[in-house]
């Protein structure tokens, strides 16, 4: 009962708080733009030489408005809102008209989740042992280690990603350039497809795990070197304790209980620097579609897209803080 009252139930309504504002930005900020997605969709349409009779203009300002949710005052606008994303439905995406957005996004988004999973858990699984290990002993070896990350930790996701293209798919032709399988191969659980699939997604994964590792290896690393001259290291020494024991069964897991409540927070970075990576490889997945949706004018994708970020993010990190006292028995006893 009180794991309840005093751990569960706050932390429910601030999940539901910031879901609901951040769901509710991702309403407002695109109308606070200087931009008219049924005017620019009838642009578009005239670049393309299409005639508009003036008779059929105003039938189809008023289509396109309820395609896109912008029927009525910004209050009922709104309202209207909430009551599609209870349902699950933003409508059909324009640039694929008339297939649903819900359909499009349900087409891409495994692959950006298989691609996330991967490396979000490697990445955090790599840097947490090897900044422990690099943070506990000193010498030559962790200094060039922590040169490289110091190198490493600021280039961005689209630097790293035109990196890692021109030097394994240009000057050495090990991974395909784009894509997400290989031409005319079709998705099952046969060796072809599978090992297409690896190949094109070595290098989007490659990408994120390097930057990842980088930026939780400096954290880890400075974690521990505060952690090992707390008096429990001291005293585990002084009672004969060996070192490698001391290392992965005292230091490192008290220190990894900061890197836990970073891993919540990667799932937001990371979704950001997988949706840039998509677009440099063309990977087929929730990046290459906001891309797409974004330079064809399709506003139905985007806001699914946004939305759907803002629910997988917050969820991520929701469920990450209710699993945390089985990590600090600190938090189960207060």
């Amino acid at each position: 009962m009180k794991f309840i009252k005093y751990y569960l139930a706050p932390r429910l309504v601030q999940y539901i708080l910031v879901t609901f504002l951040g769901l509710s930005a991702a309403f407002f900020l695109p109308r606070i733009l200087p931009m008219d997605p049924v005017k620019q969709q009838l642009a578009q349409y005239q670049a393309f030489g299409v005639y508009i009779p003036p008779e059929q203009l105003e039938e189809i300002v008023s289509t396109l408005q309820q395609l896109y949710g912008l029927e009525g005052s910004l209050s009922e606008q709104y309202m209207s809102f909430w009551k599609r994303l209870f349902r699950g439905d933003f409508g059909p995406s324009l640039a694929r008209y008339p297939t649903p957005v819900m359909k499009v996004i349900a087409q891409s988004l495994p692959w950006t989740f298989g691609l996330l999973l991967l490396t979000t858990i490697l990445s955090w699984v790599v840097a947490v042992i090897v900044g422990g290990i690099a943070g506990y002993y000193r010498g030559r070896w962790t200094e060039i280690l922590d040169a490289i990350v110091m190198v490493i930790r600021p280039i961005p996701y689209y630097i790293m990603s035109l990196l890692c293209l021109i030097l394994f798919a240009y000057l050495f032709p090990i991974f395909p350039l784009s894509g997400g399988i290989g031409v005319g191969i079709e998705l099952s659980f046969s060796w072809e497809p599978v090992k297409s699939i690896v190949e094109h997604g070595a290098l989007p994964a490659l990408t994120l795990l390097i930057v990842g590792i980088a930026w939780q290896f400096q954290s880890m690393k400075l974690i521990v070197q505060g952690v090992r001259s707390e008096d429990y290291v001291w005293y585990a020494k002084v009672a004969g304790i060996e070192e490698q024991r001391i290392v992965f069964h005292y230091v490192i897991p008290n220190a990894m209980l900061p890197m836990i409540t970073q891993l919540g927070l990667q799932f937001g970075t990371i979704f950001s620097g997988a949706l840039v990576t998509e677009m440099v490889f063309a990977y087929p997945g929730v990046g290459w579609i906001l891309y797409d949706a974004v330079m064809r004018g399709d506003y139905n994708l985007i806001m699914g897209i946004t939305c759907i970020s803002v629910l997988a993010v917050t969820t991520s990190i929701f469920l990450l803080d209710l699993i945390y006292p089985l990590f600090d028995p600190r938090v189960r006893y207060r």
